[in-house]
């Protein structure tokens, strides 16, 4: 198993495809539409103050928000700070490794959920039937790419930016990564009977086509068996629940040097509809923010060996309206903030262009616009950190490429032009039977 996972950074590609790269990137989703307008705040806008109301964060006090230099023309005039629940966030900003990207977000008018969400991980936007997502077209327009484990969803399913990828695996915890079968009672056992039969079948087997498929499973499953328990590093304090455990899972496969290349991370509770937050600035939301931006910090700590290779990328389907409703609450909006963070990032600025709070400047006149489409993020990271500038296959319909400055990288030529879906023709992880004890 450990000899697998020495080898497991070896990566493969065609000679007429973009080559793999050692890079990592780590999609964390935001799952209910969070309130960019609280995490990234333009506090001193008469137009923020009068429609959120007693919702708005305090202008002084221990709550008020923590301001930070936009290093931006277009935000200057107006004063900007992160919620004052996140103050990691605003060390790392600082840093210079984390850049903000405001006003941007899916250009559709949906304001539903589930619409938004497929159609920005599926990566085409006012469609949602696309049969693959746009991580699955990348890792596959790489032209088979083969790792012991080059992509993880931290979660218990794969999310739709995974979708029809094979290579794939859903993993809440390395340690409780196991097979279902008929003896799955037998907790003495801890299913190697199964397991070493399934070693025999593929081992012995020279023209089973699944055989080489049959042979890695039990190679992952091996490799996560013989990892163990996982102690962050020195100084490492992640938060308690279900956020916190992923980021963790991800920090002890990125290190296990797997050749793990794409990690997602679902983090939900963002649908903030009542009791958003209480007047002097404290409640659900800001304690949700907090949560984030420890996650976020102990995670970025946590890999700093990796942090050449490291790009993380932080999005929610959509933000909140400006106004508050009856309930205290804010309701589905348009423009929000993406987040990037990694070593390569051109941190400490805010990117994008700011539309203004005027209601002449919002988007049907109560939601805050979107002024940079999110697919020229991502494509920005695509072609100058995963090396990969298929765009027209990763995002079919983007008609051009227009890069922030947000990452440094190489600018390879992009590609626009609408390819056919690739297929993935390197090695497939075959992991039909994976189980999640808990």
């Amino acid at each position: 198993a450990m000899a697998a996972a020495r080898v497991g950074q070896l990566a493969f590609a065609e000679p007429a495809q973009p080559q793999a790269t050692n890079e990592i990137f780590v999609q964390i989703f935001l799952r209910g539409g969070c309130d960019g307008l609280s995490l990234l705040c333009p506090y001193d806008d008469d137009d923020y103050r009068r429609e959120r109301g007693t919702l708005a964060l305090p202008s002084s006090g221990p709550n008020a928000p923590l301001g930070i230099d936009p290093n931006n023309p277009s935000f200057n005039p107006v004063g900007f700070g992160l919620n004052s629940k996140m103050p990691h966030l605003r060390d790392l900003y600082n840093s210079g490794h984390l850049a903000f990207i405001h006003a941007c977000g899916l250009d559709d008018d949906t304001r539903s959920h589930f619409d938004a969400m497929d159609y920005i991980e599926r990566g085409t936007p006012g469609n949602k039937t696309t049969s693959s997502g746009w991580l699955t077209r990348h890792l596959q327009s790489q032209g088979g790419v083969s790792t012991l484990l080059p992509a993880i969803a931290a979660n218990s399913a794969p999310p739709a930016s995974l979708l029809n990828y094979a290579g794939a695996v859903a993993v809440t915890s390395p340690s409780s990564f196991n097979i279902s079968t008929g003896w799955r009672y037998n907790r003495s056992q801890e299913n190697y009977p199964f397991l070493s039969t399934l070693r025999e079948i593929y081992n012995r087997s020279s023209i089973n086509p699944l055989a080489p498929a049959g042979r890695r499973v039990t190679q992952v499953i091996d490799v996560m068996r013989s990892l163990g328990s996982y102690t962050p590093a020195t100084g490492t304090t992640y938060p308690s629940g279900s956020f916190g455990d992923a980021l963790k899972t991800v920090a002890q496969l990125i290190k296990a040097d797997l050749g793990l290349q794409v990690a997602t991370i679902d983090f939900g509770g963002w649908d903030t509809h009542e009791a958003q937050a209480n007047s002097d600035g404290t409640g659900y939301l800001p304690d949700r923010l907090g949560i984030l931006s420890q996650g976020l910090h102990a995670f970025y700590n946590d890999l700093a060996a990796y942090h050449s290779r490291l790009t993380i990328v932080v999005l929610s389907e959509f933000g909140r309206r400006l106004g508050r409703n009856q309930s205290n609450g804010t309701d589905h909006g348009h423009g929000n903030v993406m987040m990037v963070l990694g070593g390569n990032v051109n941190g400490r600025r805010i990117y994008g262009t700011w539309p203004g709070l005027h209601p002449d400047q919002l988007d049907k006149r109560q939601d805050l616009q979107i002024t940079t489409d999110y697919r020229q993020v991502l494509s920005e990271i695509l072609v100058r950190r995963l090396g990969n500038p298929k765009l027209g296959t990763i995002f079919p319909g983007l008609s051009a490429y227009n890069p922030l400055g947000i990452v440094r990288g190489p600018d390879l030529p992009p590609d626009l032009s609408a390819n056919a879906t690739p297929t993935d023709t390197g090695y497939q992880v075959f992991v039909p039977v994976i189980h999640q004890c808990r």
